[in-house]
């Protein structure tokens, strides 16, 4: 079915994560350790994850349009 007037957003790009490497170090202490109680041994990579969620910004949620509205404009242009 072919319709003139209906358009199709491509993808968004995933979002870059500002913790992501901190986070990395913090989980490959954990595994090098094979504790993850270990407190003295990844003690250094805590404290820089935990100082990075402290100064990231919020992450904030775009308003998402409900099906509704996608229903009612689809509408409009079959009818």
């Amino acid at each position: 079915m072919y319709i003139e007037k209906l358009k199709v957003r491509p993808r968004q790009v995933a979002a870059v994560r500002p913790c992501t490497p901190q986070l990395a170090a913090m989980l490959a202490c954990w595994s090098a350790s094979g504790d993850l109680m270990a407190t003295d041994a990844c003690a250094e990579s805590a404290k820089a994850l935990m100082s990075c969620m402290r100064t990231a910004p919020a992450p904030t949620r775009k308003h998402k349009p409900t099906i509704n509205y996608h229903l009612a404009r689809l509408g409009k242009t079959l009818n």
